[in-house]
This record gives structure tokens, sequence and C-alpha cells, in this order.
């Protein structure tokens, strides 16, 4: 499902109204013609601290589309850093990708000058389309960035804190502390899919994969001994755990009455195509892991290289996404709710 597709009811409503209902502090546009920056920030909250949210850097329908997209965003990084209990708010930033780049770093320079005009309430960091050397380039305009090559790759505490999320939700399905001989079906073995099967390999759990990138898929039937699966149809194989780490909406009316695991957990962001697919979910007895939730680990990684936190503080912080993700279980079961409407109620509590 493209973003068009993704925001086509959203872009309906008036852009007044959308921020009104849905609690946002602001909305910055900023064009630069020397560079062919345009670009969008959206603070969704600073009540917790400064926005924190990632720089997405790719082709657009339209700027209504992009402005769309960065406020979903924002909204969603609200919820994913209160639910991991971060001082920080949510934001995102959105660059509009030009269609002839000549001067990639002349456009991150200009970047930076608009996230420095801000003056600290959003701190940028890296997201898809961006790399650690744009952030690098950002820096040197501005010191609200939170991810630089010095600051490291997060995909390694996404991938971390999607473990230590799925380790929680066996113990709470399947009243077990290991994962040896689970069938676990992971759908995109990237940065964060590939780190995750060493995880559960490691931890002795059988293993399919799916991946558009044959060398990636491999990889993981070279290293980890994976089934290889058809991407398209991964959902539906019959496993104990479907891990989505690939593209959001993966979760619709199409995929949920095939899939045959008992639990869906994985890295990948925006999984329910709309909100009513949770219960969908929930009415068919298969535990949904939120994705914000369950895959906090990579901003928790950039806050905490942000604010100098020691890599223990981080990792401590990173094993706390065990007890969010069992507190969420429970919660939704004693008060029969589907799981992300237990962590969106969690996660406005704090913003309150």
């Amino acid at each position: 499902m493209t973003v068009s597709e993704m925001n086509k009811t959203a872009a309906a409503l008036d852009i007044f109204d959308r921020l009104k209902s849905e609690g946002f502090g602001d909305l910055h546009l900023k064009v630069d013609a020397a560079t062919g920056l345009q670009a969008i920030i959206a603070i969704h909250s600073t009540k917790r601290g400064p926005a924190l949210g990632g720089c997405r850097f790719i082709p657009y329908d339209s700027s209504q589309d992009a402005i769309i997209d960065a406020m979903r965003l924002a909204k969603g990084m609200s919820y994913k850093t209160a639910i991991a209990g971060l001082p920080v708010g949510g934001g995102k930033a959105v660059i509009m990708k030009p269609d002839n780049l000549t001067d990639r770093p002349a456009l991150f320079r200009a970047f930076g000058h608009f996230v420095q005009e801000l003056g600290g309430r959003y701190i940028t960091a890296l997201d898809s389309g961006t790399t650690l050397t744009d952030m690098d380039i950002i820096s040197e305009i501005t010191p609200y960035v939170g991810s630089k090559t010095n600051d490291g790759d997060p995909a390694p505490s996404t991938a971390q804190g999607v473990f230590r999320g799925i380790q929680s939700v066996v113990k709470y399905k399947f009243k077990k502390d290991d994962l040896k001989g689970l069938h676990i079906a992971i759908q995109g073995v990237g940065a964060v899919g590939y780190l995750l099967a060493r995880h559960l390999h490691a931890a002795g759990a059988v293993l399919s994969v799916a991946d558009i990138n044959t060398e990636a898929v491999e990889r993981c039937k070279r290293e980890f001994g994976a089934t290889i699966v058809d991407y398209h149809t991964i959902h539906a194989l019959e496993c104990d755990i479907f891990s989505p780490c690939a593209l959001g909406a993966i979760l619709n009316d199409n995929t949920i009455p095939a899939i045959k695991a008992s639990i869906v957990a994985g890295g990948a962001n925006n999984q329910l195509a709309k909100e009513r697919h949770g219960q969908v979910l929930r009415d068919r007895g298969i535990i949904y892991a939120p994705d914000y939730a369950i895959n906090g680990g990579g901003i928790i990684h950039a806050a905490a290289r942000y604010f100098h936190h020691s890599d223990a503080k981080a990792a401590q912080h990173i094993e706390e996404i065990y007890n969010v993700i069992y507190t969420i279980c429970e919660r939704a079961d004693k008060q029969n709710q589907p799981t992300n409407i237990i962590a969106n109620s969690i996660a406005e509590e704090r913003l309150r």
C-alpha cells in the first residue's frame, strides 16, 4: 500500500481540523530554492520533552501526502516515546525527494538550518531514505541530531527490543521461558529482520524467511538454516509466530483471515492497515504485539546517544520492552480490548 493510498481518507480532512483533533503542537514547512529543499517538520507533543523523530527522505505524489505522512508519523512518535518512558516528545520530518537531486550535502545542510530555526523543539534522526552520513551533515549546522555516524547503527537496538518483545509474548501465550522449537516466520530480513533472525536462531527457534532481496534470504538460509518462503504468502504460513519486519499495513482485511500463527510480533512500523484490525486479530485469538511498543529499541538508542547516556543504561531501557509488552497483553485480556487500544491508552496516560 502506497503512502498516497494510506493517506487518502486523512487528506480529505482540513489540515487545521486534523491538527486540533489529534492534539498537535505545530506544523512547519520550509522551501529552499537553491537546493530544492521542500521539507515538513510536524511536532505532535513536547509535554515530555523536545520532540524526537526521524527525517524521512522519499518521493511523494503531492505535498499534501507529505504533510499528512509527517503528521501521522509524528503522532506515532509521541506514542512510541511515551510508552518507552523516554523524556522526549514526538515529532517527524519529511523531505520530499527531488526528481533530480544534484547536491545532496547542500540539501541536508539547508535542512539543518531548518531544524536549527526551531531552537531545539525538534531533534532529528535517521529514517527511511536518510543515512548516518546525512545526519553528520545536518550536525554541521545544528546540534539537534539524535543519530550520527559516531552514535552507531540503531538497527541492533531495534532488533534486540523486538526479540525481547517476542520472548514476552511467548511467555504470556505459551507459558514458555524459551523459544526452542517454535516456528517463526519473518517477513523482511533487511537490517532489523536479519539481526532478529540471528537472535531467534541462537535461541533455538525454527525460521522461515521472506524478502524481495534474494541475497538477504539466501544469507539467512546459509547462516541460520532458514526455509525460504514467498514474500507475498509468508503471512499465511503454518507457524507459531508471524513477524512482519518489512512494510507497513501488512495486517489488513486480505491477510488477517489467512494468518495461522498464534502471535504477530515484528519490527515493521504501522503494521495495522486500520485501527480496527487490532480487534479483528483479537477476535481470531491472535495476540498482536503493538508495533511501536515492540520496536522502540531504535528510538531508545537515539535518545541515549543524544542525552549521552551510557550503553548499559540504554541496554537496561531496551530490556523494559519485555515488561511493557507483557503488561499490554495482561491488560488486554483483563479489559477485553485489543492490544493496540491498550497500548494507545498507556501512551495517552503518559502523555497526559
